[in-house]
């Protein structure tokens, strides 16, 4: 009697759904078009910025601990506020839209054995009621048919938000947070799942701790990618610049 109306444009939903978007603002949301690192997934602004083997200054400079990393769209316009929504909001319900969007990379991921989530810290979790890489990584396993092992990572220590820091202090704050069950990861080729690759610091991480419990390959997939790494300025200068986490 009472439609909802849609999160993002406003307009009534034409018909009770779960999902409180309309098809006219879920339909437009559209995968990375440009050229992007081979390795690490950043988008690149013009083509001086790849080598010949198309890797990004970064990861020229200092190769990830993951194999592969991708985003499905730039972390703005409708897609940030899809997830905001998701994160912030606590719409659930739309982690199953938004997982069906990583399909496609799962293919491109190579072989894949094992579908894991980005752990948040019990405190976060106990905030949130929910870990969103957790819903969006039970619901790609469901529509890929790959397992999904929630506990093969843990986070072991609370860290600082990353908003605002540098490249340099974001891979400092997420040193030695993670750790991975040997039994879960040993020999198998794991694709680990978060919400937003902004420098890749997390997803480096988690990736050092799974292949330290023996994990054959790690490939990363999100919903977004950052467009630009972050440079390492001072923090109160990135806070300034409104950097995103």
């Amino acid at each position: 009697m009472y439609p909802d109306d849609c999160r993002i444009c406003g307009r009534a939903l034409v018909r009770a759904s779960r999902v409180p978007v309309c098809e006219a603002c879920l339909t437009p949301v559209e995968p990375l078009s440009e050229a992007v690192c081979s390795r690490c997934g950043v988008p690149f602004e013009n083509e001086r910025q790849s080598d010949g083997a198309g890797h990004c200054g970064a990861c020229r400079l200092e190769a990830p601990e993951f194999d592969w990393a991708r985003g499905y769209g730039a972390y703005e316009g409708t897609l940030r506020h899809l997830i905001h929504l998701l994160k912030y909001a606590g719409m659930r319900p739309l982690a199953r839209p938004l997982a069906g969007r990583l399909t496609p990379l799962l293919t491109q991921a190579g072989p894949v054995d094992l579908i894991v989530p980005v752990p948040l810290d019990a405190g976060r979790r106990r905030a949130r009621g929910f870990n969103q890489a957790e819903l969006l990584a039970r619901e790609l396993s469901r529509l890929s048919g790959v397992a999904c092992e929630t506990g093969a990572l843990r986070r072991i220590r609370a860290t600082e938000t990353q908003t605002g820091l540098t490249n340099q202090q974001r891979r400092e704050n997420v040193a030695g947070a993670f750790e991975a069950r040997r039994g879960l990861a040993a020999g198998r080729n794991v694709l680990l799942i978060d919400d937003v690759i902004t420098t890749g610091a997390t997803a480096a991480s988690c990736a050092r701790a799974l292949k330290r419990a023996g994990a054959a390959r790690v490939a990363v997939v999100a919903l977004a990618r950052a467009r630009s790494q972050l440079m390492d300025v001072p923090a109160p200068m990135a806070r300034a610049a409104g950097a995103s986490w």
